[in-house]
């Protein structure tokens, strides 16, 4: 349990010092949500923004800090 009360503390550390990076440096993330492949449709006053290539490069990224976590922890 000590074990994995580190871990999410780690993990919110480091989400703090993400979230400080973007605050700080949120011009160089200006391209980040306007992929090619994200979907933006406007049409009068319906608006639909799926960001679907955003969210594959998310998702690419915490699964490969997930897998260098487990391989630091298990061996």
């Amino acid at each position: 349990m000590n074990r994995m009360a580190s871990v999410l503390i780690g993990m919110g550390l480091l989400l703090i010092f993400l979230g400080l990076l973007w605050w700080a440096f949120g011009g160089l993330f200006s391209w980040f949500g306007r992929l090619p492949g994200d979907i933006r449709i406007e049409r009068g006053n319906f608006s639909l923004y799926f960001p679907l290539t955003s969210m594959l490069l998310i998702s690419l990224i915490l699964n490969l800090i997930v897998y260098l976590i487990s391989k630091i922890f298990n061996g």
